[in-house]
């Protein structure tokens, strides 16, 4: 695959707590994801880092992965947060942080993708309906939290999209 200019000089890697400051402000600077507690990216960096990611262009934050493998279901790679850089936009980086998840030894149990994404956050549902096209793969969108189930009044509904089963030589040949 040849890489195009805007895929040069990307950096993709395991987080680490050194870099907690940066994904709070690059998940600041969004404007839409809810923005966590500085400690909870230190945190996140750190204890997830084999299911989370970084990317770095110039030494700068441009991309940000949280997942975690669900805790009762092994084979589930749940996606907390994902944030790209407004710079970065448009070029199919969250795609490609999603693919290197993927790849990683922490993951090979993995077969499915789960994320929550609100009805208003149609680059999300893009992300991950495009996923599950590029796996071949199922997306079955049900509804999960609803505005009602969180403490202040303005959160919209969360609908849960699974992704999978994921075939793992898709992730090889696509990524």
């Amino acid at each position: 695959m040849t890489k195009t200019k805007e895929q040069e000089g990307l950096v993709f890697r395991k987080p680490t707590k050194d870099d907690g400051a940066e994904v709070w402000e690059l998940i600041k600077e969004t404007g839409v994801l809810d923005l966590n507690s500085s400690y909870s990216y230190l945190m996140w960096c750190e204890i997830f880092s084999e299911t989370s990611i970084v990317v770095e262009r110039d030494g700068k934050t441009v991309g940000f992965i949280s997942g975690f493998i669900h805790p009762d279901q092994p084979d589930t790679l749940f996606i907390w947060q994902v944030a790209v850089d407004a710079s970065e936009r448009g070029n199919g980086l969250a795609t490609r942080m999603l693919y290197q998840l993927l790849k990683r030894e922490g993951c090979e149990e993995v077969n499915y993708v789960e994320a929550t994404v609100s009805p208003s956050n149609i680059a999300s549902q893009q992300l991950f309906k495009g996923l599950a096209k590029k796996l071949r793969t199922k997306c079955v969108i049900h509804d999960y939290f609803t505005s009602g189930d969180f403490p202040k009044e303005g959160h919209e509904d969360e609908r849960l999209f699974k992704i999978g089963p994921i075939q793992k030589e898709k992730i090889q040949v696509e990524g």
